[in-house]
């Protein structure tokens, strides 16, 4: 029997998702309004947080199994601030505060400062409907929220 090999894992996933935020990033750097566009690459950076925080729970337990547990504890400590931006912006696009959005992109945009962007290369039907998506589905838990 031969072994099976992942080509999609967390960490691919991971680059995936990180590269994504960073080219919407750029692109709502150019946006002068928000528009229905803006709106849609707002929403999808709560889905690819979303994506981003899940791969790092699926490498940490991966790596904890293995009793990696120094590199787990820096590993998940370089991405903390994820379920609060998610959650904050999340917040934004429920309650139409986009008066917010550049301050709050402002503080997410150094955190993918080290992709390295030479070509755009997402286009612009992966954000298309995600403003949508995003109200239709329940609410971004805040990571300050005690659990009832």
């Amino acid at each position: 029997m031969s072994r099976v090999i992942h080509v999609d894992n967390p960490g691919k996933r991971r680059n995936a998702a990180r590269r994504s935020v960073a080219e919407i990033l750029r692109y709502l750097s150019r946006k002068s309004a928000i528009d229905d566009e803006a709106k849609d690459m707002s929403a999808a950076l709560v889905f690819l947080l979303a994506e981003i925080k899940a791969t790092v729970d699926e490498s940490a337990a991966a790596w904890e199994k293995r009793g990696y547990w120094m590199k787990v504890e820096r590993f998940v400590r370089d991405f903390e601030w994820i379920p609060e931006a998610a959650a904050n912006l999340d917040d934004i696009i429920r309650h139409s505060a986009w008066d917010l959005l550049p301050e709050l992109l402002a503080d997410l945009s150094p955190r993918f400062d080290d992709i390295n962007i030479k070509t755009m290369t997402r286009k612009p039907t992966e954000w298309r409907g995600t403003y949508a998506r995003l109200l239709a589905a329940p609410p971004v838990p805040s990571p300050y929220q005690s659990a009832r």
